[in-house]
């Protein structure tokens, strides 16, 4: 049990470690990424439930897959975006 907590402490800081090292400005925008991809996933969840069983499931589901992708797509831009952020000298 020992022998497995000391790489989990060790992980966890580096993580914070690493974590010290984004500005304020980066970490704002990754935690914005976060949450347009999370509303895209919830909007896509809802669009198939409520067609769920009906004429227009289909439709839903693949209306539901292109939220997400979307969704995905720009966390991913934004992530890119923050990461340049600091890697561009000031």
């Amino acid at each position: 049990m020992r022998a497995r907590f000391i790489p989990a402490a060790a992980l966890a800081a580096l993580g914070l470690s690493l974590a010290a090292c984004d500005s304020a400005a980066e970490n704002q925008v990754e935690e914005t990424a976060e949450a347009i991809d999370e509303r895209a996933e919830a909007e896509a969840d809802l669009t198939e439930a409520v067609e769920a069983g009906g004429p227009a499931e289909e439709t839903a589901e693949a209306q539901a897959d292109q939220i997400r992708e979307s969704g995905e797509e720009t966390k991913d831009n934004l992530e890119d975006a923050a990461d340049e952020m600091d890697s561009t000298p000031q």
